[in-house]
C-alpha cells in the first residue's frame, strides 16, 4: 500500500439529517466510535436508535467493537454491505488503499450522502471517479466481471449508481419518472431468472395483504428481465430514516439468532400498534409459505414518520425463494426453523396474544394464495 494514499484522516464526523446536524462521531480507544447528539437535535430533533441512543445529553459509546466493526448499528446500517462493500474495495484497491486498513468512521466519510436511509456524514471522502452512461444490461455483464476477476472496466459507475446498497446481490439505485428505485441482477449464486422470481414474489405478496413499495420488471435483451423496487426511504426529495432490526437490536445478521416472537415483541414495543403487529404476522406467514427463508434481522426495518412523531413497520422487502443456514429460517418461528408450519404460526400469535381464530384464517389464506401463485 502506498503510504500517501491512506483513507484514515478523518478523526470525527458529523452526522446530519437534511440540513440539521444530529450529532458528531468521534474515534475513541480500542477502535470505537462514540457518539454524542446535538443539544438542537436534542431540543427539537427524535432518538435516532430508541433502545441505545435514547434522545439525551453525553457521549455514547458501543459496548464492543462486535458486530459493527466499533460502530452502533443505525450507523451500520449506513455502510454498504455484500456487494456494496465489494465494490468499495475494489475502488481503494484501484487507488492503491489497502481497504483492510481502512477502518468503519472513514468508510462512512466515503459513503458520505449515498447511503440507505436519512443519515448523512460530513464531511465526504471522495474517490477520484469517471461516469459512463451504461444500459441495464451493461450494467448487468459488468457485474459478473466483478465476480469473475474482481473487476470492472466500469467500477466507477457501478459504486456511484449503487456502491452504497446492501445484501449480496448486485444492485444500482435508478430513475424511472424521475423517482428513486432500486434495479437488481443476479448474483453469481443466482439463477438467471431471479429478477422474475422476486417479481412473482412482490405480486403475491401484495395480494396476501403484505404492504409493499411499487415493483416492475424491466426489460432486458439479454435475460426475461431486471427486478426493480420503488425505494421506500425516499418521498419525493425528503429523505426518511430507516432502521433494520439488526441495527436497533446491535446484533449481527450474519448468525441465525432471532426468532418471530422476538419481532413480534419488538414490533408492539416500538409502535404500540397491534396494526403493525398483524402486518409482521402476515409477513412471517408468507415467509414459511413461500420457502423464503434468508429472513434475517437486516431484512425487516422500521421507518420514523416525523410529522407523526412515531416508528411503523416498512413495506416488505427481499422476499424470494431462498435458505439461510443449514436450509433452515434465518429467523425461528416459535423455536423451529427447520419446518415451521401452522402449529408454530399460531404459537407466535398466541404469546403476543393475537386472535388465534383471526391468526388461524389469515394463515390458512395466505397459504392458500402462496400455493396458488408461486
Amino acid at each position: 500500500m502506498n503510504k500517501n494514499k491512506s483513507m484514515n484522516k478523518n478523526k470525527s464526523l458529523s452526522v446530519m439529517l437534511g440540513d440539521r446536524r444530529v450529532g458528531t462521531l468521534a474515534t475513541a480507544a480500542n477502535h470505537l466510535v462514540a457518539f454524542e447528539y446535538e443539544d438542537e437535535w436534542i431540543r427539537n430533533g427524535f432518538s435516532i436508535s430508541p433502545f441505545s441512543l435514547p434522545l439525551q445529553k453525553g457521549v455514547f459509546m458501543p459496548k464492543s467493537y462486535d458486530p459493527f466493526d466499533g460502530l452502533f448499528g443505525v450507523f451500520s446500517d449506513s455502510l454498504p454491505d455484500g456487494w456494496g462493500r465489494l465494490l468499495v474495495d475494489r475502488l481503494l484497491l484501484k487507488e492503491k488503499i489497502n481497504p483492510a486498513e481502512v477502518d468503519a468512521i472513514n468508510r462512512l466519510a466515503i459513503v458520505g450522502a449515498s447511503c440507505m436511509g436519512a443519515l448523512t456524514y460530513l464531511p465526504e471522502s471522495n474517490l477520484s471517479l469517471t461516469r459512463s452512461e451504461l444500459t441495464l444490461d451493461e450494467i448487468a455483464a459488468e457485474c459478473q466481471k466483478v465476480f469473475e476477476s474482481n473487476d470492472s472496466d466500469n467500477l466507477d459507475e457501478l459504486f456511484q449508481m449503487g456502491g452504497s446498497s446492501g445484501g449480496a446481490r448486485p444492485k444500482v439505485y435508478y430513475k424511472i419518472d424521475g423517482q428513486e428505485w432500486i434495479v437488481k441482477f443476479p448474483s453469481s449464486q443466482d439463477r438467471e431468472d431471479i429478477g422474475v422470481q422476486e417479481y412473482k414474489y412482490s405480486l403475491c405478496a401484495r395480494k396476501c395483504g403484505i404492504p409493499m413499495a411499487e415493483t416492475k420488471l424491466l426489460e432486458s435483451k439479454e435475460c426475461k428481465g431486471f427486478f426493480a423496487t420503488k425505494r421506500f426511504d425516499r418521498d419525493g426529495d425528503k429523505r426518511i430514516h430507516m432502521l433494520s432490526v439488526s441495527a436497533l437490536l446491535e446484533t449481527s445478521h450474519r448468525i441465525p439468532n432471532l426468532d418471530y416472537n422476538i419481532l413480534m415483541q419488538l414490533t408492539l414495543r416500538l409502535t404500540n400498534d397491534y396494526k403493525q403487529v398483524w402486518q409482521m404476522f402476515r409477513l412471517m406467514c408468507f415467509n414459511v409459505f413461500s420457502h423464503n427463508r434468508d429472513d434475517h434481522s437486516k431484512n425487516f426495518s422500521f421507518l420514523y414518520d416525523e410529522d407523526k412523531n412515531r416508528w411503523i413497520l416498512s413495506p416488505a422487502y427481499d422476499l424470494t425463494f431462498s435458505n439461510s443456514i443449514g436450509g433452515e429460517h434465518a429467523t425461528t418461528v416459535d423455536g423451529n426453523g427447520k419446518n415451521p408450519g401452522i402449529k408454530e404460526l399460531l404459537g407466535v400469535a398466541k404469546n403476543i396474544k393475537l386472535d388465534q381464530n383471526k391468526a388461524r384464517s389469515i394463515a390458512s389464506e395466505i397459504h392458500d394464495i402462496v400455493s396458488e401463485y408461486l
